[in-house]
C-alpha cells in the first residue's frame, strides 16, 4: 500500500509539472497573439475612424506614407508562392516518399533518408544565397529580370520538399501490415498495391504533411526575399518581381512609425492566423488518420 501511495503521489508530481508545461507553453502564444494585436491597433483605430475596413483587402496599393495600406498584392504574391512552391514540391516529394518505402534497399533507404534530413535542416539564408547567385542569373538569362515568382516558387520548392517527403515517408510506413499483405496475397502488382491501398490508407498524414509543408513557405521570408524581385504588384506572370508579406515586414520594420509600423504588425497578425488554421487543419488530418487505424 505504501509503495502504492508513493507511486500514485509520483505521478501526480509528473501530471502537475506536465500541466505547468503546457498551461506555459498556452500562455506564451497568447501572450504574442496579444502583442501582435495590441501593437496593430492603431491601424484598426485609423481605418476605423476613416471608414475604410476595405482598403486592407483592396489593390489600391501600399504606399503606408500616403495613408494607403492594401494588401492585397502582397496577399496574393503569398499566396501565389505558396501554392506554387506546393505544386512543384508534393509530386517530387512524394515521388521520393515512396521510393523510399517501396524500391529503396535498406542501405539506400538510410542514406537518402539522411540525405532528406540534412536537406531539411539547411538555413533558409543558404537556400536564399544559391537562388539569388545561381539561379536569379539563370532565369534573367531567359526572361528577365530574374528575380521573380518563378525564382521565389523553385527555391521554396527546393526548401518544404524534405518536409513533405519525410511525413510522407513517415504516413506510408504508418499504414497496417495486414491492409497490404491482403493485397500482396491477391496477387497485385507493387505499384498497384501502392496506388490502391497503400496511398489511400496513408491519405491523411500525406495531406497532414503537405499542410505544414504550405505553412512553413507562408512564413519564409529571408529565401523569398532575395530572390522574389520585392516588388508590390498583384502577380500577374510566373517572370514578374512580387513582394510577400513576410518580405514587407522585414524591408520596412526598420523605419517604419505609427500606423505604418502597425500595418506591418497586422501583417504579422493575418500571416498567424493563416498558418494557425493550416496546422490546425494537419492536426485535424492526422487525428483522422489515428481513429482510421484504431478503428480498422
Amino acid at each position: 500500500m505504501k509503495m502504492k501511495a508513493v507511486n500514485n503521489r509520483s505521478d501526480q508530481n509528473v501530471r502537475m509539472v506536465l500541466v505547468v508545461l503546457a498551461s506555459s507553453t498556452a500562455l506564451l502564444l497568447a501572450m504574442i497573439i496579444a502583442f501582435l494585436f495590441g501593437e496593430s491597433w492603431p491601424l484598426f483605430a485609423h481605418i476605423w475612424n476613416d471608414g475604410q475596413w476595405g482598403d486592407l483587402l483592396q489593390n489600391n496599393g501600399w504606399y503606408p506614407l500616403e495613408g494607403h495600406f492594401g494588401m492585397m498584392p502582397m496577399i496574393l504574391s503569398s499566396l501565389a508562392v505558396t501554392v506554387g512552391a506546393l505544386v512543384v514540391a508534393l509530386p517530387l516529394g512524394l515521388g521520393s516518399a515512396i521510393f523510399l518505402q517501396f524500391y529503396a534497399t535498406p542501405v539506400l533507404a538510410k542514406g537518402f533518408g539522411t540525405l532528406l534530413n540534412l536537406l531539411a535542416g539547411i538555413p533558409s539564408v543558404v537556400f536564399g544565397l544559391w537562388g539569388l547567385t545561381r539561379l536569379v542569373p539563370m532565369i534573367a538569362q531567359w526572361q528577365p529580370p530574374g528575380a521573380s515568382l518563378l525564382a521565389a516558387v523553385l527555391v521554396l520548392s527546393l526548401m518544404i520538399l524534405p518536409t513533405i517527403a519525410l511525413t510522407s515517408s513517415a504516413a506510408l510506413s504508418g499504414v497496417p501490415s495486414d491492409i497490404t499483405a491482403g493485397g500482396k496475397a491477391l496477387g497485385l502488382r507493387r505499384m498497384t498495391r501502392i496506388v490502391h491501398i497503400s496511398l489511400p490508407a496513408a491519405r491523411s498524414g500525406i495531406i497532414s504533411g503537405a499542410l505544414l509543408a504550405t505553412a512553413r513557405a507562408l512564413g519564409e521570408t529571408m529565401a523569398v526575399l532575395m530572390v522574389a524581385g520585392n516588388v508590390v504588384q498583384n502577380p500577374s506572370g510566373l517572370f514578374e518581381p512580387v513582394r510577400v508579406l513576410t518580405a514587407n515586414i522585414a524591408l520596412e520594420m526598420a523605419y517604419a512609425m505609427d500606423v505604418h509600423r502597425a500595418s506591418l504588425f497586422a501583417s504579422g497578425l493575418l500571416l498567424t492566423a493563416l498558418v494557425w488554421f493550416l496546422s490546425w487543419g494537419a492536426h485535424r488530418m492526422t487525428k483522422s488518420q489515428v481513429k482510421e487505424h484504431s478503428h480498422g
